[in-house]
């Protein structure tokens, strides 16, 4: 079949150039094998990351219609599957299918579809993703676990740090201190390890601002692209609640996020992002400096599109209401 490939290409400090090339590919071709085939044949100062081929090594990450995915995982035939089934009024019936190639997003452009990836190496950094274990004795052989112990770091130790997850979040594009959720999925992987010796530490980290944790927005966007099933949503969840059990109620935002979160699911479905930094960072319009810290953040939520102007409950509100009091009260009964 015959396939439009439109590819965003960029040089630094300049603006971005769509650029189209028409290729004859087999529906099993994988995008890298298309990629391969322009620079070979048609344009030999395409840009591009690669390394293995073969789904384990990362290098390939870019957005793929839309989506940050694996060019060495997608396959042309899937490509177009997706995009067929989603409706396009401009999309003409007897055109040639389209597949458009861009850079991960979150990073700069050093050329075409090479990205900088400092910032996402130095949030990795920022987590201490190394097992500690100083305050210990050092064996003769090996620190052991249990394969109970090495079960739990199994689905985080999957991750091959494409960048995917990084690429996609929301709350890395507008609050530019967010470790980005790589990193805290890195992290859990620490917290989970038997062998570490500076949970304590790491927790207290892990919950500093917004700049941990509770800068997820939790949008699900990271879970939807991992190509490794790594679910570093799920991962920042496992953290948030190793927090709370850590932590004394006095200790207040963690205890009131909770606190929060249930009462806006309770009230409309959705989670009402608004009242929800107003209630958590700004204690109810009680923490002043709280309030102030949301500034920044806010007004670039605004700038970039991203500050929900109204709010909808979503449908089976009452449903979802009913669940989690039922839940509440055989809590409180003790049974």
């Amino acid at each position: 079949m015959e396939i439009l490939f439109k590819v965003i290409r960029q040089q630094q400090n300049s603006s971005p150039i769509v650029q189209t090339y028409l290729l004859e590919v087999e529906s099993g071709n994988t995008i890298l094998d298309c990629l391969n085939r322009i620079k070979w044949e048609q344009d030999g100062t395409l840009a591009y990351r690669k390394n293995c081929r073969n789904t384990i090594c990362g290098s390939c990450a870019m957005r793929i219609n839309g989506r940050s995915a694996l060019a060495c995982k997608e396959n042309v035939g899937s490509e177009i599957a997706r995009l067929q089934k989603t409706p396009s009024p401009a999309r003409e019936v007897n055109a040639l299918p389209e597949i458009t190639i861009a850079p991960l997003g979150n990073m700069p452009v050093i050329k075409d579809l090479v990205v900088d990836m400092s910032s996402f190496w130095n949030n990795l950094e920022a987590v201490t993703p190394y097992v500690s274990t100083a305050a210990r004795q050092v064996p003769e052989r090996e620190f052991l676990q249990t394969p109970q112990e090495r079960s739990r770091l199994d689905q985080t130790g999957n991750c091959i740090m494409c960048g995917a997850c990084y690429s996609e979040c929301n709350a890395r594009e507008v609050n530019t201190d967010f470790v980005g959720p790589h990193a805290l999925a890195k992290a859990y992987r620490m917290v989970a390890d038997s062998r570490d010796q500076e949970t304590e530490k790491r927790l207290e980290d892990y919950n500093e601002g917004t700049k941990g944790v509770w800068g997820c927005t939790r949008c699900l966007y990271c879970d939807s692209v991992c190509p490794m099933d790594v679910a570093p949503l799920e991962q920042i969840t496992k953290i948030k609640q190793e927090i709370l059990t850590h932590k004394q109620a006095s200790d207040g935002r963690s205890i009131r996020h909770r606190k929060v979160l249930i009462e806006l699911v309770k009230e409309g479905g959705w989670i009402d992002e608004r009242k929800f930094g107003l209630h958590v960072v700004g204690n109810y319009f009680r923490d002043l400096r709280g309030l102030l810290s949301l500034a920044p953040l806010g007004l670039r939520m605004i700038t970039k599109g991203k500050f929900p102007l109204s709010f909808e409950s979503s449908e089976g509100t009452q449903q979802v209401r009913s669940l989690i009091e039922s839940v509440e009260e055989v809590i409180r009964s003790g049974d």
